[in-house]
């Protein structure tokens, strides 16, 4: 079971120290999930816990306001995700000014060896560290020589048209609209979650009833306004569904709204924690001229949201198990 800490000070590491990585894993994909799978393995094997070194806020919103990228995974969406991969214990560190003037030795002394007692340290090939990143992977790696603990440095794992997969790269992607990159990129759905509220009723009374989700917060990634095929988790459990993203032009409402019709299904959400895996767009946002338009309108979009949820269900059963 992972443990989640944000007093790393009382973190309980025995004196045989830990296997540690570090990093912001913004979106958790598959070169991240790599780096955590190779991370237990070799907790596991030399008999340590595994450590998860994280920061919360994401350092550039610190560091470089301006520059700071919307986020693909929330502080409890990441903690998730790194809950899944079966660590030890991860050790949110407040990233605060003070944090972000550590020289590179600085870093390494007071946090990786007098906090988590690293033995190894498992970084990306594109890892930095310390004031202005300046500590890059030939420092660390002179550090954990002088200092005795060991580094390994793991390759980028890499995306089918041969590209390393990066946060910026899935980013890129749904900023596109493009969900089956930026899936094929995280090894999962993009996904919003939300708690589901009353709206307005309009849907109800066209034929075509939604879930309203509360906004996510201003620092979530979110893909361009549309129409997109998703799958709908509930408390009930998975439902196939059409989410419309963005304004209602239709009814002359420019709000940007998260309203989902969940496919055969009737139960009462209202309160309800729901996530909405993102499957692929269907088409943009427009104004019709009417409500009868509009009514045929949705029904080409069920029609076609149900086909992509149909061939992408085709398409896992027919994967080997592995």
């Amino acid at each position: 079971m992972t443990s989640v800490w944000s007093d790393p000070v009382g973190l309980p590491i025995g004196e045989s120290g830990a296997v540690v990585t570090v990093g912001t894993f913004d979106g958790v994909h598959r070169g991240h999930h790599d780096v955590l799978a190779r991370l237990v393995a070799l907790a596991t094997a030399t008999k340590r816990p595994s450590v998860v070194v994280t920061f919360e806020p994401h350092p550039l919103e610190v560091v470089r306001p301006a520059d700071a990228p919307p986020l693909l995974t929330l502080h409890d969406e990441k903690l998730e995700m790194f809950a899944q991969c079966g660590v030890s214990y991860v050790a949110v560190l407040p990233f605060t000014p003070i944090l972000a003037s550590y020289e590179a030795e600085q870093f390494v002394d007071a946090v990786l060896i007098e906090r988590f007692r690293v033995v190894e340290l498992l970084v990306g090939h594109d890892h930095g560290f310390g004031r202005g990143r300046l500590g890059d992977i030939d420092v660390l790696q002179a550090l954990g020589a002088s200092r005795g603990f060991g580094v390994t440095v793991l390759p980028p794992v890499h995306a089918a048209d041969g590209q390393a997969i990066s946060s910026t790269a899935i980013r890129s992607a749904i900023l596109k609209g493009d969900l089956p990159t930026a899936a094929a990129g995280l090894g999962r759905p993009y996904s919003l979650a939300g708690t589901v509220i009353r709206g307005d009723q309009r849907g109800r009374l066209i034929g075509y009833p939604t879930l309203n989700l509360l906004p996510p917060p201003l620092r979530k990634l979110l893909p361009p306004d549309g129409v997109y095929a998703v799958r709908v988790q509930t408390p009930q459990g998975p439902f196939g569904g059409m989410l419309n993203l963005g304004p209602r032009p239709t009814f002359g409402d420019a709000s940007r709204r998260i309203e989902t019709h969940v496919f055969d299904a009737t139960h009462d959400w209202y309160g309800a924690p729901i996530r909405l895996d993102l499957i692929a767009r269907i088409r943009d946002t427009q104004a019709y001229s009417g409500i009868e338009a509009l009514r045929a309108q949705l029904a080409l979009d069920e029609a076609a949201a149900r086909q992509t949820l149909q061939g992408l269900a085709t398409a896992t059963s027919a994967e080997p198990l592995s």
